[in-house]
């Protein structure tokens, strides 16, 4: 499958401040492509879920020389600058082409596993065929979990099932953030290569965050991590870079 650029961000940054102290994140130069599989390790405070949120357009940036999403409509590349999108445009962008998968799951626990995975399609108003589904769930081996609801499901059924709620609508990028946190190692290795291989397979770009640098440091095409500096005590100051 051809790669294409999906995000091109130059000179970003985004400040917070609490308890009197400013944090600020800078992003000086990234750029992600279709189809890559890019670890995120940084130590607890290193603006790891900013940078993700960043990224699936939640949060509103400071400044940025350029911060630029390219996503595939009928197989044209529409490159789309986000500071100039209105907050309707980037809600349809963040719905139709980001997906987004939560340590917990995030799986709604009065909706079957079936109806969770499908959800994102019926909000996109898009009509996924039977084939196309199960062949999804049975590539992460939930075939048999589809009508029982979240609270049935082991740890690891749950991640698979967000996993494949991300991808059904093969989305341009997907930001997991600690997907495999709350299972045991075996199970989380399972998952990163199944979660690995689909999304390839689909041509979308993924970023996993994660605390554990053995998951990602040798499985991924490129590792990000998070340069802090504390210049004074009034700032924080954590810069984007690549390992």
């Amino acid at each position: 499958m051809q790669k294409h650029v999906v995000f091109e961000l130059k000179d970003i940054s985004i400040s917070r401040e609490k308890g009197g102290v400013t944090f600020r994140l800078e992003i000086p130069d990234l750029t992600i492509y279709s189809g890559e599989f890019i670890g995120v390790i940084g130590s607890s405070g290193c603006g790891k879920s900013t940078f993700l949120d960043i990224l699936g357009l939640i949060l509103s940036i400071d400044n940025s020389e350029q911060f630029r999403l390219s996503v595939k409509q009928k197989n044209t590349i529409f490159r789309q600058e986000i500071s100039l999108l209105s907050d309707k445009k980037l809600a349809d962008i963040r719905r139709e082409h980001i997906g987004y998968i939560l340590q917990s799951g995030g799986l709604l626990p009065f909706l079957s596993v079936e109806e969770n995975i499908l959800l994102s399609d019926q909000l996109n108003d898009l009509t996924i065929t039977e084939e196309s589904f199960y062949k999804l769930v049975s590539s992460l081996g939930i075939q048999g979990q589809i009508n029982k609801k979240p609270q049935y499901l082991s740890g690891g059924q749950r991640q698979r099932v967000a996993i494949a709620r991300a991808l059904i609508h093969k989305p341009a990028i997907i930001l997991a953030d600690e997907p495999t946190a709350s299972v045991d190692k075996p199970t989380a290795i399972e998952i990163r290569d199944q979660f690995k291989e689909l999304a390839k397979a689909y041509g979308s770009s993924v970023l996993m965050v994660t605390h554990d640098t053995d998951m990602v440091e040798h499985d991924s095409d490129r590792l990000l991590t998070f340069e802090v500096n504390k210049i004074s005590d009034a700032l924080v100051v954590s810069k984007v870079i690549e390992l």
